[in-house]
Formats: structure tokens, C-alpha cells, sequence
């Protein structure tokens, strides 16, 4: 990371100088300090990427520095130098959040070495900051409707029991998202989550894949394979379309779930595992035990607590913020320019049945956002990529009725929904931004001054 910004910290000029010179040769900017006071205001004043600090210093102690330089800025890479040096002094410092302790007289190419290092090991870390953020994006769920809130409520309940779940909903409603939510806020949140797409693996694998094998059980078992039960163990394994797996493979499952113990296919002895089992299907499975295609006892020990999840159909109010977070995401995803929709678009969007649910929103957002330039998609734009004959049938039930009558879309002229839907988004995207007003303006591509007018007009205020 050359251009990087480095401070030293030390009493010493001839140190501060003899650092200096070659650090500055290699590309870095740097910026020095006599006293701890003085590194402190640098910091509060400047981006700092890492600081050389010594632990010997004039007016306040290095590792006192250290600790309130974290303060301020938690990112900060800190290496410490000390000419007494001693074990004691690099724990605390380790402790305090230091990412390395150097001896002097120091050795100038080891300092330009770990430097090197050091930075490297920033830049990974955000790098994995980053990607846990879009991932927490990826699998966040939106909405504010009665039925959401109704879900979340329940996610929270559950979340913190070791209980079995079974979900259930249309494809394409979320279930993996109400699965990984429950994962992430359970005990087992630092452990593995393992999914399992039962539908998508032939019936003749699914035993070698859930359970693992040994070497030489069987044509093309050339070395020993550990199952899905196996590397979630202490963590939740998520068996999608549970509904689709065959009747050999569900008596399997069951002696899973009753021993907790598994056998890898040719193993010679069972192996035990700690594992949370979240199942999911789209079909019903009490109408698939008449049929006989599902386990009754199987269905009774995986569905201790269910959970179903709505149609995007039954929340329509929630279509515009997921509009909108879908359309955040690609021009995240695409590093394009920030763009919105406009309240045309809505409506449109919320008068369309959504056969495909929540996934075919997304598709439908993107292919908007590809196909057209405009930094506002309009009722023009999304007609253009919805599937045609449905377009139609939703542009006539639409002129014959502009609301329709049902509980999920609130009954009022045009004026009004379209004030609900702006209030929506502004409310959602200044919780998004941690009620930053300047930054929700500009993504909204308004004035700040309009805002807060538009605020105060709703009612918005942070204690909502």
C-alpha cells in the first residue's frame, strides 16, 4: 500500500529523521510527532493508515497513547518501539490492540518489512469488512409491513433456543434469508452455516454429500470426503427442499436427528456431530405423508417450530423499499451512479402479481437497470421488462381499478399513495444511513433544505 500515510512518534529527532527519509523514498506519506499529545491531535486531524509509536515519551506514556489513539480511530495499524523492551510491555501493547512490538536500535529493513506486512494485513481486513457488509446486504430482510415484522419477531424468538425449524413458503420468498437470519442471531452464529440444496443433488450422491465417505467406498472415492452434518458440525446445516428428498435418504436424516450421530458411507463406526437442522420446502408436507413421499415421524421432528414465510403478493407495501434495495445493491455491485425510481414505477411494480416473488423483483430491477440509461426508471421502463401478457392483464386491472382490494395496499387516491411511498423511503433510507441526512439527500438526489422540509411534512423524526 505505498501512498499510504504513516505517523512516527517518537522524542527523539535523529529517530524521527533517520525513519523519515526512507520512508518517504519508498512512496509513503508521512507525518512525524515529538509528544503523545501531539500524535494524538495528528490522528484526530488526519486519515492515519499506521503509527510507529515509541513507548517512551515526554508527557504521556506510548502505550496511554496507543489506547486513546484506538479510540479514535479504531483501524489504526500500531507497531511499538521501545529501547527498554520487555515481555510485559509487548503483551500490554498486543493487548491494547498493537500489531507488532520492535526492539531498539531498529533494524531498517526489518521496520520497511513489517510495515509492508502490516499494511497488507489492513487492507484484508477491510477487504473482509467490506465483504461481510455486502453479505449482511445480500441477506438482509426488507420490509416494514405487519406480515415482516410478524417474521422478524419470530426469527428473534426462535433464534435463541436450539430448536428445529421448518419453513415453508412460495419459491423465491426468502427462506434461505430467514434461515441465515436465524443462524446469525443464535448461539451458533460464530460456528459454520451449511446449505443444502436436496432438490439440486441426485439421489444416488446425496448420501456420500450429507455424510461423507471413506476412501474406496465406491467407483471414483479416491480419498476420504467429509459430509455437510460433518463441517456444520457445532454451527446450523439448512436442508432446502427437504420436500424432495427420497424416502432412503429421510430415514437417515431422522437417525441424525434422534442419535445425533452419522455414519460416513464404508465408515466402520458413527460419528458424532453438534448440529442445528433448518429445513425449508415449497410444497405442503402433510398432504406429501398421504401421499407417501415424506416420513410422518421425519415431518414431526423437523417442524418443532414453523415458519412461514409470505408471498410478495400478501406484502405489496414493502415493494418499494425492496425496489429500491435491490437497485442500491447493482449500482453497488456495478460501481454505476446512484439511482432511483420514480412513483410511477411503483405503482406499476405493486400492481404486478409476482408470480416469481421476491428473487423475480430482483430480476426484473436488474434487467431495468440494464436496459436502460436513465438515472430515474419510470412506469416506461419497468413496463418494458416485465413479461408482456401479465403486463397487460396488470395494465387493464389496473385502469379499471388504480387500488386494489385487498389488505396488503391501502385504499386512497393517487396523491396519497404516492406521499405513503415517498414517506416510506425516506424513513427507510435515513435508517439505512443511520439517520445521516446529508447522505440520505444525496442519495435521494435532493437538496438537504428539501429534505428536512419533506421530514417535517411527514412527521419524520428519529424516534420512529
Amino acid at each position: 500500500m505505498k501512498n499510504a500515510t504513516l505517523l512516527i512518534v517518537d522524542d527523539e529527532k535523529n529517530i524521527l529523521s533517520s525513519l523519515s527519509r526512507p520512508l518517504l523514498k519508498e512512496g509513503y506519506q508521512v507525518r512525524t510527532a515529538l509528544t503523545g499529545q501531539e500524535a494524538l491531535d495528528v490522528i484526530q486531524q488526519e486519515a492515519i493508515d499506521l503509527a510507529l509509536l515509541d513507548v517512551w515519551l515526554p508527557d504521556i506514556d506510548g502505550l496511554n497513547v496507543l489506547q486513546k489513539a484506538k479510540e479514535i480511530a479504531p483501524d489504526l495499524i500500531a507497531i511499538v518501539m521501545s529501547g527498554h523492551g520487555n515481555i510485559d510491555t509487548a503483551v500490554k501493547a498486543t493487548k491494547l490492540g498493537a500489531f507488532d512490538f520492535m526492539e531498539k536500535p531498529l533494524n531498517l529493513d526489518k521496520v520497511l518489512l513489517l510495515i509492508e506486512h502490516a499494511l497488507k494485513y489492513r487492507k484484508l481486513e477491510e477487504d473482509n469488512r467490506g465483504f461481510r457488509q455486502a453479505q449482511e446486504e445480500e441477506y438482509q430482510i426488507i420490509g416494514n409491513s405487519p406480515l415482516v415484522q410478524d417474521l422478524l419477531e419470530r426469527i428473534s424468538i426462535v433464534a435463541s433456543t436450539p430448536s428445529r425449524v421448518l419453513i415453508t413458503g412460495e419459491n423465491g420468498t426468502g427462506k434461505e434469508l430467514v434461515a441465515r437470519a436465524i443462524h446469525k442471531n443464535s448461539p451458533r452464529k460464530d460456528g459454520p452455516f451449511v446449505k443444502v440444496n436436496c432438490a439440486a443433488i441426485p439421489n444416488e450422491l446425496i448420501e456420500s454429500e450429507l455424510f461423507g465417505h471413506e476412501r474406496g467406498s465406491f467407483t471414483g472415492a479416491v480419498e476420504r470426503k467429509r459430509g455437510k452434518f460433518e463441517l456444520a458440525n457445532h454451527g446450523t446445516i439448512f436442508l432446502d427442499e427437504i420436500g424432495d428428498m427420497s424416502l432412503p435418504t429421510q430415514a437417515k436424516i431422522l437417525r441424525v436427528l434422534t442419535d445425533n450421530e452419522i455414519d460416513r458411507v464404508g465408515g466402520a463406526k458413527p460419528i458424532r456431530v453438534d448440529v442445528r437442522v433448518i429445513a425449508a420446502t415449497n410444497k405442503n408436507l402433510e398432504e406429501e405423508i398421504e401421499k407417501d413421499n415424506f416420513r410422518e415421524d421425519l415431518y414431526y421432528r423437523l417442524n418443532v417450530v414453523p415458519i412461514y414465510v409470505p408471498a410478495l403478493k400478501d406484502r405489496r407495501e414493502d415493494i418499494p423499499l425492496l425496489a429500491e434495495h435491490f437497485l442500491k445493491i447493482y449500482c453497488k455491485e456495478t460501481q454505476t451512479k446512484a439511482r432511483r425510481f420514480d412513483f410511477s414505477a411503483y405503482l406499476l411494480l405493486k400492481n404486478y402479481e409476482w408470480p416469481g416473488n421476491i428473487r423475480e423483483l430482483r430480476n426484473i430491477v436488474e434487467r431495468a437497470a440494464i436496459l436502460t440509461r436513465n438515472n430515474i426508471l419510470g412506469e416506461k421502463e419497468i413496463a418494458s421488462v416485465l413479461p408482456s401478457a401479465l403486463t397487460h392483464s396488470t395494465s387493464k386491472a389496473s385502469a379499471a381499478s388504480p387500488v386494489k382490494n385487498n389488505n396488503s395496499i391501502r385504499k386512497g387516491s393517487l396523491k396519497e399513495m404516492a406521499e405513503d411511498y415517498e414517506k416510506n423511503i425516506i424513513l427507510e433510507t435515513l435508517k439505512n444511513n443511520d439517520w445521516n441526512v446529508s447522505k440520505t439527500a444525496d442519495i435521494l438526489e435532493l437538496e438537504r433544505s428539501h429534505l428536512y422540509k419533506k421530514m417535517k411534512l411527514y412527521g419524520i423524526s428519529r424516534e420512529e
